[in-house]
């Protein structure tokens, strides 16, 4: 049976997120994956099959769960069946790790298939750290937030992305999961520096970071523009971003995130392979 006293972190190595496609595969041959990642809202039954591969990964991996689907943003109230729900997962799985964006999926009495951008305001600041302590409480543990990718700015934002969410760990004291892929296609759709970006982010904050990949396309006016699709592998400018950020801020658990045309598991444990050897060189040279 599961132990549930005693969650093993994540280690300073590369995890990959959980198909159901390659159970047998993690099973048999896991190779350098050291950590598994889910999606919350893919556990929350009570039984079959997804849980019960669940458990048996969590008897040889550490487990981070992810989730998509409690609006932190949004301005109604948090959904909370959904929060009993996550609250009963996380307690019978203990993960190392929870996890949530920073983008709403809600309006009225509706939910929307998508994590959708915020304007930087001292209200929307108050709103999702009002969210956050509620979430944080009501799981009993410490939750990270992750950074979005986005395709516009608001004109009414009052700050900065890396301010706001600085305060917010800050106020809260919520953790931070940076996504660098998602700093490189907000950065190439707005005219930003990425790199100063990273320099400029609460690295202290970070509990995990993710690497994924996207789509290249081009707007109404023949510009670059860049569609966050985690379909692809991991391009080189996001990886030079990554080295980068490890190299500022040490290593940090990292996830390659891979959700649309899923690739044989031989593929992402090389994806996983890169990103270690660039967590060990990091080590090596601290």
């Amino acid at each position: 049976m599961l132990d549930t006293t005693a969650p093993r972190a994540l280690p300073l190595a590369a995890g990959i997120g959980f198909k159901s496609r390659h159970f047998a595969g993690l099973i048999e041959a896991p190779g350098p994956v050291a950590w598994l990642e889910v999606h919350a809202e893919n556990y929350m039954g009570n039984g079959g099959r997804p849980l019960a591969q669940l458990r048996a990964l969590a008897e040889r991996f550490p487990i981070s769960v992810h989730g998509v689907g409690l609006s932190i943003g949004g301005e109604r109230a948090l959904d909370r069946d959904h929060l009993a729900r996550l609250r009963h997962l996380c307690g019978w799985l203990q993960p190392a790790s929870f996890s949530e964006h920073l983008a709403w999926s809600t309006h009225d009495t509706g939910f929307l298939n998508d994590l959708l951008p915020l304007p930087y305001t001292a209200a929307t600041l108050t709103r999702v750290a009002v969210h956050i302590d509620e979430v944080q409480t009501t799981l009993g543990r410490r939750m990270l937030l992750e950074n979005p990718s986005t395709y516009l700015a608001f004109a009414d934002s009052e700050m900065a992305e890396v301010e706001f969410l600085a305060e917010l760990a800050r106020r809260t004291g919520c953790g931070l999961l940076l996504d660098v892929n998602n700093v490189f296609v907000s950065a190439t759709n707005q005219g930003w520096d990425a790199r100063a970006y990273i320099d400029a982010f609460p690295l202290d904050a970070v509990g995990e970071i993710h690497l994924g990949g996207h789509d290249e396309d081009t707007d109404d006016q023949d510009r670059p523009l860049l569609i966050d699709s985690h379909g692809r592998p991991v391009v080189d400018p996001v990886w030079t971003l990554y080295a980068h950020t490890i190299a500022r801020g040490g290593p940090r658990p990292t996830l390659i995130e891979w959700d649309t045309d899923v690739p044989p598991l031989p593929e992402l444990l090389d994806e996983a392979a890169r990103a270690t050897a660039i967590l060990q060189a990091a080590e090596v040279t601290r």
